[in-house]
Parts: C-alpha cells; sequence; structure tokens
C-alpha cells in the first residue's frame, strides 16, 4: 500500500485542493468515515503509541542502565612489596556515556522516525519534510517545556547547580552551532539543496563532539576551556534506602542486586552512571596464590547463578506484565481508573515482555531490543501521520514540530525530570537536554540526509532536494532566537540565585513561565509561516 505524502509549501493551497483522501491504514472501509471521526482515529492512535513508547522507554533505561555499570579488572602488582591490588574501573566515560547513551538514547524516537522517513523517501530527488520537522520541534520542546519542568521540579529552596560548567559550555556551543551549520546548509551554502558532502560533514561533527566533550572532562592541555570542576560529588546520584530484605547483598555478588533491583519497579534510575557502583571494593589487597582461586571461584558462581536466575527472571517479566496490582484502601473511582490503565497498556506491556533480561551480556541484548521496538513504533507514527495529512490536508512538516515532537520527546523529559529530582547538581538534566539536541542535528538530521545524498549521487548524479527549506530555515532562526532568551535566563539564575533550577518558589514558577512562553512563540510563528499564513 502506497501512502501519500504531501510536499506543499502552502496551507491554504493544499486545503483548497484537498479531496477526500482514498488511502486507508488498515481496512479500506475507513474511507466511509467521515473525515473528522478519520482524524480523531488517526490522533487517538498516535496517542496510544506514544504510550507505548512510554511503556518501552522503562525497559530501554534500565538495559542503558545496565550497560553504563560494567566494570573491568585492574591489577595493579606494586614492585616493592610484590602485592597484588585488584581495582575495579567503569569502562563508560561519565561525560560520553551522557552524549553516547543517554543522549542518544533519548533522542532515538525522533531519530528512528527520521531515518524511516528516509528510506521511504529512497529514490525521490526530495527530502520528506516529516523526519527534520519533528527533529527541530524536538530541539524546541527540549529546550523550552523541559528546561520548564525542571527548574520547578527541586524542592522549595532546593538549589541545584550546575558542577562543570566546561562540560556544559563545550556541550552548548555544539547545540548552538548544530543548528548554525544547518542553517548555513539551506540558505548559504548551498540553498535548498543537500550535498554528499554536506551530510558526511554533519555526521562527522557528532565524533567531534564526542572528542571536545571528552577532552574538556579530562581537562586535556590546549584542548580544554580553563574551567576547573567545582562541587562535583563523588556520587552523583545520592544512595536510595531499599526497602528489599536482602541489604546485606553487595554488588560483587555476580549481579544478585541486579536481580533484585527488578523486584523494585517503582524507581526508573538511569542516572546511575553517575554513582560509584564499582563491581565490589575500591581496593582489594589479595596475595598471589589466591588471585587465581578468586577469580575462578567468582566464574563458577555466576555461571550458576545465570542458569537459576535467567529463565525465572524472563517468566516473571510476563507474570508482571499482566499482573493487575491495586492498593486494598483505593476507592471505587480511583481503582476503576487504574484498572483502565492497566487494560490499555496491557498489550504493550505483553508486547514488551519478551524483550530479553538486561541481566545478560550486561544489558546489550535487552538495549538492543528495545531500540528495535522504538523503532517499530516510530514508523507506525508516520503511517499516522501519513493518513492526517491525507484527511485533513494539513502540511506533515506542521503535524511534525507540534504532535509528533511532544510525543516523540516524551523520554527526554522523563531523562531530565528524574535527573533534576534525584541528582545534587544539575548538570545530567541540563546536559540531556543541551546533548540530545546536537544529537537531533549531527545523528538525527545526518544520517537520514546521508542515505538520501548517497542514493542521489550514485543514482541520479543529483542533490538532495529540499522543499520545506523556506519554512525549516525559518524556524531555525526563531529557535536559535528564543534559545537566546532560555540560555540568558539561565545564566541570570546563576548569577541571582547560585543555581540554574531550583530556588525561591515564586521564581521558579516565573521562570518555567517564560521558558513556556518561549515554547508558544516557536510554535505559533513556525506554524503561519509553513502556512502561508506569515
Amino acid at each position: 500500500m502506497t501512502m501519500p505524502r504531501h510536499n506543499g509549501t502552502h496551507f491554504l493551497d493544499v486545503a483548497l485542493a484537498h479531496e477526500k483522501c482514498k488511502d486507508y491504514f488498515l481496512f479500506r472501509s475507513e474511507i466511509y468515515l467521515g473525515d473528522g471521526m478519520r482524524t480523531t482515529l488517526y490522533f487517538m492512535g498516535i496517542a496510544y503509541c506514544f504510550i507505548g513508547l512510554s511503556a518501552i522507554t522503562d525497559r530501554f533505561f534500565r538495559s542503558m542502565e545496565n550497560v553504563v555499570k560494567q566494570t573491568r579488572k585492574v591489577v595493579v602488582i606494586d614492585p616493592l612489596t610484590k602485592v597484588e591490588t585488584v581495582k575495579y574501573e567503569k569502562v563508560w566515560n561519565y561525560t560520553i556515556a551522557d552524549i553516547a547513551l543517554l543522549a542518544f538514547g533519548t533522542s532515538f524516537p525522533q531519530i528512528s522516525l527520521a531515518t524511516i522517513d528516509a528510506i521511504r523517501n529512497l529514490g525521490s530527488l526530495y527530502a520528506g519534510g516529516l523526519g527534520p520537522g519533528t527533529l527541530v520541534g524536538s530541539a524546541a520542546f527540549d529546550l523550552f517545556p523541559i528546561h520548564a519542568v525542571c527548574v520547578v521540579v527541586p524542592k522549595a529552596g532546593e538549589l541545584k547547580k550546575i558542577s562543570d560548567i566546561g562540560v556544559w559550555l563545550v556541550e552548548l556551543f555544539w547545540s548552538f552551532w548544530a543548528y548554525i551549520w544547518l542553517y548555513i546548509i539551506l540558505k548559504v551554502w548551498t540553498p535548498n539543496v543537500v550535498t554528499l558532502l554536506e551530510s558526511i560533514l554533519t555526521v562527522l561533527q557528532f565524533g567531534l563532539l564526542l572528542l571536545n566533550a571528552y577532552a574538556q572532562d579530562m581537562r586535556w592541555p590546549y584542548l580544554s576551556l580553563p574551567f576547573s570542576r567545582s562541587e562535583r560529588p563523588e556520587e552523583w546520584v545520592p544512595e536510595e534506602v531499599s526497602p528489599r530484605k536482602n541489604e546485606s547483598l553487595r554488588e560483587d555478588s555476580f549481579d544478585f542486586s541486579q536481580v533484585a533491583d527488578y523486584e523494585d519497579r517503582n524507581i526508573v534510575d538511569i542516572f546511575s552512571i553517575h554513582a560509584d557502583n564499582e563491581a565490589g571494593p575500591s581496593y582489594q589487597s589479595l596475595p598471589p596464590d589466591e588471585v587465581a582461586e578468586s577469580i575462578a571461584e567468582q566464574a563458577l558462581r555466576s555461571v550458576k547463578a545465570d542458569d537459576v536466575s535467567f529463565l525465572s527472571l524472563w517468566k516473571q517479566q510476563f507474570v508482571d506484565a499482566v499482573m493487575f496490582e491495586h492498593k486494598k484502601l483505593e476507592g471505587i473511582f480511583l481503582r476503576s481508573v487504574r484498572f483502565t490503565w492497566y487494560l490499555l497498556l496491557l498489550p504493550w506491556r505483553v508486547m514488551f515482555a519478551f524483550v530479553p533480561p538486561y541481566r545478560i551480556a550486561h544489558g546489550w541484548i535487552a538495549f538492543i531490543c528495545s531500540l528495535l521496538f522504538i523503532s517499530g513504533i516510530a514508523y507506525i507514527v508516520t503511517k499516522f501521520t501519513d493518513m492526517i495529512s491525507c484527511v485533513t490536508g494539513i502540511n506533515p512538516y506542521v503535524i511534525a514540530f507540534t504532535v509528533l515532537a511532544a510525543g516523540t520527546s516524551w523520554p527526554d523529559l522523563v531523562a531530565s525530570k528524574i535527573a533534576a529530582e534525584r541528582q545534587t547538581t544539575a548538570d545530567s538534566a541540563i546536559a540531556n537536554i543541551t546533548c540530545s539536541n546536537s544529537v537531533n542535528i549531527y545523528v538525527g538530521i545526518g544520517i537520514p540526509w546521508l542515505i538520501n545524498t548517497t542514493y542521489n549521487y550514485f543514482a541520479y548524479h543529483e542533490p538532495l532536494r529540499i522543499e520545506s527549506a523556506e519554512g525549516l530555515s525559518f524556524s531555525l532562526l526563531v529557535y536559535f532566537c528564543t534559545s537566546v532568551g532560555c540560555i540568558s535566563v539561565l545564566v541570570l539564575r546563576r548569577l541571582v540565585f547560585g543555581a540554574e533550577l531550583g530556588g525561591p518558589r515564586l521564581w521558579a514558577w516565573i521562570s518555567c513561565g517564560f521558558f513556556m512562553f518561549l515554547w508558544l512563540i516557536f510554535v505559533t510563528l513556525s506554524s503561519l509561516k509553513v502556512s502561508g499564513l506569515l
């Protein structure tokens, strides 16, 4: 079934020429329904996909947490005493994990949607507007509404500031440059077209972001800004009191704590990358003849633990998926609401129970499977968007940077909110926003454009044409202007209150309202421009 695409630049022109949509999503009988009914059903379908996206996000975050917990054993031999010291070091650098896993993972719904849109456009000289529109709209949602939520999350009077200004400035620079670079491509270098060279340069800049951020975190000479890291706690996430009985189990007990963590499903701790979560005590002094025996014993116990727990854990995922939990003192109305929500989530929960437990392979298998499910949901969302555009005649770009951008940015909102609540600093809450916006351009737009420009170059020897370049470049200008206002407020709060998040409740809510006002300005002006009314 070929889905319709409307690439008109003016909403009024499309509306006047609009005819009854003859395409359908699942059943041919859909075409006999009224346009209003079909539009409502398709919007409900998108909303239900976003519910599924929220459900898989929980499992995705848990797998990502386990990936970053991975440690490696380092044995150091004292040259004098010949005593071997065993040390467990984290595999992932904090800053790189924030960008490559956290920011990339929370932006994956937008990235997969844009990539699917690009694959569907293979063979066409014109790029689809669904992907870029969603990513630019997502950047605005990340910067304004998510900052608005984070600034009021800390308790009254509590202040949370960025401890590593140097890393934040690096991430902020690459975030701003990403959108300046996109404007240069669309309006200055090769107006209204994208070449293969431009696509390659866009993707390569993600690697430069990682290198620059790592250099700043490690304070490399000549490659880092002269800002010291101040007041950065050893454990960025304070330890929580666990309700489990088996408190005596340590994390060096071959991931038994991760098995127990599965029982504590009310807390999604995705920021343990900043905790001092080592696989055992920081240092263990062992005589040389006991090291080999200790390693062999641990390996044997680990194999036994895997045999016993893996299948039972996977089975427990299905049991939990169909289980309805309620409190004894709940009223009838509240219980009815919870049961309705349970029924809505039930198909998603059963489907996502097929994702293997995140304990195996350091969480990588569950991580990849979660991304595949997210890609599948994003594909369904693109189909619903096509149908809404076909039935109503609304430009897909308008739907992309409003409805789709807000829905696919939900993981970003959840991630930053949890960071603002649990972390003692504002680093990851704000870094997730700036890094996600960088990932949106360098990866989310760069990869789809690289796919299309490569195909067009070898098939037609032609560049990729951007039919919505005028509206997209205008949105970039509006975004850049309003983002200056947002960053200025954060800087002002640092100077006045000593922190970017929290502080006096009145001023926190005023900042929240201002951020939301900037978002409304972006959405309104961009919609009017794309609709031909501005």
